[in-house]
């Protein structure tokens, strides 16, 4: 009586292990996009403010920010994204790194 017992609590305790496999394999875990993925609509150099330039745009912090509005400002709206290099602490790497993430539409 007493192995038949034990014979059935050994089977209760690995079946329960059986178990937790079973449904761990028959979770399905749902699709998430990449955060990279997420496509951004192009930061408008001719209407962002400071703080849209800082935010959307890496690299460019509140000092980068000030000049482009300042520059901005002081000659017109941009007519092109190269337009960019005139600003005063950017240059063709940091328009280039940025450039499919700037309009001026």
């Amino acid at each position: 009586m007493r192995n038949a017992f034990i014979a059935a609590a050994a089977f209760a305790v690995l079946s329960s292990f059986s178990f937790g496999s079973y449904a761990a394999s028959q979770a399905q875990p749902t699709p998430t996009a990449p955060a990279a993925a997420v496509a951004q609509a192009p930061v408008n150099l001719n209407t962002a403010d400071a703080a849209t330039l800082t935010r959307e745009l890496k690299g460019i912090g509140a000092t980068k920010a000030k000049a482009i509005i300042d520059y901005r400002e002081e000659h017109g709206p941009f007519s092109s994204v190269d337009e960019l290099l005139e600003v005063k602490g950017i240059g063709s790497a940091t328009l280039e790194k940025l450039r499919s993430q700037l309009s001026v539409q």
